[in-house]
């Protein structure tokens, strides 16, 4: 077996980006972590660097042994972990996975009140728009709003959500009110941007495809452009919580909504076991247990 503190200096080095810093993530000297990776390369029989004066470089066999490598100190660091579970104070890196939209505009604004809470804890956490493989990606936590394929992991439902058309009072007072789904071909509809193009509304009458003067594929921005006065947008209603609250826009054709849409936090086996992860459910459940207001 090699050496653990030779495995865990080649994955700091590589985290790093270079010997110094690794060193000093370790509590060594960077020729220390330099002798160490050399060891495991020796052991190993293959070069995990490709080393030049500027940088460090993964090889092909080296960027394969990194991913396992991850991995097996990920595992070790969650097994110290549950056999502290009951510390009052839960600790260590937490991963976490979430759509864009719940990033930036429930989870980012109330991480002040969840660091004060658990300062031991450091979130790093990732936006995208589609389903990852978390043993890949060493994550602990995938947050998803829609249907849940079969994925084989575990799952927790965290609240609903649907979607809703809105606009500011002055594009109404100018173009009028929609009352039916067809009145919005004579209306300016502001689209989510796919590669294919505006992604249709899907209302309880069916799908419209939606024409319009700005279409973007960024859910806040596409709040603002209503905001603004751009024309009606078609949003996930906790996105346009404190606006319509505020009165900064109004709903439209609120009896053609869809069906709620479930929030769920998945997680592989065991793995809410851990106090970081099992903290972290809760609070992402209380902030979205129920709509937001204000």
């Amino acid at each position: 077996m090699k050496s653990l503190a030779n495995i865990e200096a080649f994955v700091r080095a590589v985290e790093q980006g270079d010997f110094t810093r690794a060193a000093r993530t370790l509590g060594l000297t960077p020729s220390a972590v330099s002798r160490r990776v050399a060891r495991l390369e020796e052991e190993l029989g293959l070069a995990l660097f490709r080393r030049t004066t500027r940088a460090l470089r993964l090889t092909d066999d080296g960027r394969a042994f990194y991913d396992r490598c991850r991995r097996v100190l990920s595992e070790l660091e969650e097994a110290q972990e549950a056999m502290t579970r009951v510390r009052a104070k839960p600790t260590g890196r937490l991963r976490v996975d979430a759509p864009q939209v719940l990033g930036q505009l429930i989870l980012v604004p109330a991480l002040p009140r969840f660091f004060k809470q658990y300062p031991g804890i450091q979130l790093e956490l990732t936006l995208r728009d589609y389903l990852v493989d978390p043993v890949v990606e060493g994550v602990d936590v995938l947050l998803r709003i829609g249907t849940l394929r079969d994925s084989g992991m575990m799952a927790r439902k965290l609240g609903v959500t649907r979607m809703v058309a809105c606009a500011s009072p002055g594009y109404l007072r100018h173009h009028g009110r929609p009352r039916t789904p067809e009145d919005l071909s004579t209306h300016h509809c502001l689209g989510f941007l796919r590669e294919s193009g505006p992604v249709p509304w899907r209302m309880s009458t069916g799908e419209y495809e939606v024409t319009g003067p700005f279409h973007v594929n960024q859910g806040a921005s596409l709040r603002d452009a209503a905001v603004a006065g751009l024309g009606i947008c078609w949003l996930f209603d906790f996105m346009v919580a404190e606006e319509l609250a505020s009165g900064k826009v109004v709903p439209v054709l609120e009896e053609y909504a869809c069906d709620e849409r479930p929030i769920h936090a998945l997680y592989s086996e065991n793995r809410h076991l851990l106090p970081k992860v099992r903290v972290f459910l809760d609070f992402a459940a209380s902030l979205l247990a129920k709509p937001r207001r204000g």
